[in-house]
């Protein structure tokens, strides 16, 4: 048997699968398109996370856009993080050209031109539904590990959530709880030592500065009402699966809110969905691009809260899709978790490109057919190399992959098709408008006012009370002065010292006289 024969036997038998699946794309050996060899990604597996990566230019995009459109097409609804702006395209069909139908020969499958029904989310100044979560949602420990805190201050934090609950003050935006921090440190203090404990107003100070590091991210546009419902990610229409597409292009230099929303999403999405078990397919897709955002300015508390999430959602049929240039963007305690691996080319350009290489070379399963480390910087633009999760959980062989091209659009939208798209959204009305109820802010003002005009009315009348005292209460010496026995006595000292002084007028006058 052939080195080829041998290759397209092993493929075929290993990336056969009982269950539904998606095509990928087919096998390639020493640079050359082998028929009949279809890469498989069984989407039994799929809920067991995955990652894309390769340099750029090299058509992670368009692999993200191939996988989406294909899960949309099996019912299973995707949620994509556009942030370079260019996947709007999945909503509009695709156009074929002789190199799109060559590429196709070779694989083994027609193209046809499709399209996927989409949804358009925003968290900033795009255009799309508004995604927003409380602060209430969030919860201290979670609140605490976005801002990075230690022990003693996520304590504090701890304080702040627990005095909200007990008194009936919703904790809806960051203002919410700047405002009850502040209470508490300053006119509430002695109320919450005596239930709480005492804290450090060094801490509050930190914990203040902290938040307004978030919100100079634009946080605060991100905290409020109406909460984002994740079961509106789990719409179908026409029996395929809604694409929701968080726009966010101008979130690439505030990755702080970027990843806070990503943790408050995926905490969300766990909390709320309920055990799922080993579905047939996945009952949500999750593609994140751009992935290092996410990890590189996180803690080591929220790579662990990062870290725990993903290892446990995928019980709740949700599956997560990192896409990023390297596999060393990902943290390794995440990356041992993701069972499909799609990656793409490398560049070798320095001694740090090629140390990356060699460590995203071991990545991958031993290969009878490749050189991992060199096929990683020989790989034209649409090969990737692909190894998956059969559906006994076992990684299938490494196969350089000629992956097929987009049914929809390998392009942008134009303003006018975005538009269209969200004036018949099914949600866009829903989160259009924000909501400012009476949260902590106002009743704690209010509470604040209250108490300084009661302080002020009892001041005015202390003074009041005092004035009149003033008025009605005569001195020692008036009360002296109004006795009838001082007075009489009054009158006789008067008459003595005027008897006095004219006696000795009238001496004087007498004794001149004589």
């Amino acid at each position: 048997m052939s080195k080829q024969e041998k290759f397209s036997k092993e493929i075929v038998e290993k990336y056969t699968t009982k269950g539904d699946y998606i095509v990928l794309g087919g096998g390639i050996l020493e640079g050359m398109p082998v028929s009949n060899t279809l890469v498989k990604l069984p989407l039994k597996t799929l809920n067991r996370h995955g990652l894309i990566a390769g340099a750029t230019g090299t058509g992670k995009t368009k692999t993200l856009q191939v996988i989406a459109e294909q899960l949309s097409a099996k019912g299973v609804p995707c949620l994509l993080m556009d942030i370079k702006g260019d996947l709007s395209g999945i909503a509009a069909e695709g156009k074929t050209n002789p190199k799109i139908e060559e590429r196709h020969q070779h694989i083994g499958i027609p193209f046809e031109i499709g399209t996927s029904p989409v949804e358009f989310l925003t968290l900033s100044e795009e255009k799309g539904a508004r995604l927003r979560a409380t602060v209430s949602e969030f919860g201290p420990i979670l609140f605490s590990k976005i801002l990075g805190l230690n022990d003693t201050q996520s304590g504090i934090v701890a304080v702040v959530f627990k005095y909200a609950d007990d008194n009936d003050l919703p904790l809806l935006d960051l203002e919410d709880f700047k405002k009850v921090l502040q209470y508490l440190a300053k006119e509430g203090k002695s109320e919450a030592e005596a239930i709480y404990g005492s804290f450090h107003s060094a801490s509050v100070g930190i914990i203040t500065r902290k938040i307004l590091e978030l919100e100079q991210q634009g946080a605060a546009t991100f905290f409020g009402e109406p909460s984002f419902e994740v079961a509106d990610l789990l719409h179908q229409k026409e029996g395929k699966g809604v694409v929701s597409i968080i726009r966010l292009t101008d979130i690439q230099d505030r990755p702080k809110l970027f990843s806070t929303f990503m943790l408050q999403l995926l905490a969300e999405v766990y909390s709320t969905f309920p055990e799922a078990g080993d579905l047939e397919k996945p009952k949500l897709a999750i593609f994140i691009d751009e992935a290092h955002l996410v990890f590189d300015q996180a803690s080591k508390p929220l790579l662990d809260q990062i870290n725990a999430i993903i290892r446990l959602i995928r019980s709740k049929g949700v599956g997560i899709f990192f896409i990023t240039q390297s596999p060393t963007d990902i943290p390794e305690e995440v990356l041992g978790q993701l069972g499909l691996k799609v990656q793409h080319a490398l560049r070798a350009f320095t001694a740090k490109d090629r140390k990356a290489i060699k460590l995203a070379a071991e990545n991958f399963p031993v290969s009878d057919y490749y050189k991992i480390d060199e096929l990683l910087t020989q790989m034209g633009i649409g090969e990737a190399m692909v190894t998956v999760l059969s559906e006994k959980g076992i990684p299938t062989p490494l196969v350089h992959t000629l992956l097929r091209a987009p049914q929809s659009r390998m392009d942008i939208l134009t303003d006018d098709e975005i538009n269209q798209i969200i004036r018949s959204s099914a949600i866009q009305s829903k989160y259009s408008k924000s909501v400012d109820r009476e949260s902590a802010k106002e009743i704690l003002t209010e509470k604040l006012k209250e108490a300084h005009q009661e302080t002020h009315q009892e001041k005015l009348k202390e003074q009041k009370s005092q004035a009149t005292s003033r008025r009605t209460e005569k001195s020692t010496l008036e009360q002296v002065m109004d006795n009838t026995v001082t007075r009489q006595i009054g009158r006789t000292v008067a008459r003595e010292l005027t008897r006095g002084l004219l006696g000795v007028l009238g001496i004087s006058t007498t004794k001149r006289r004589r």
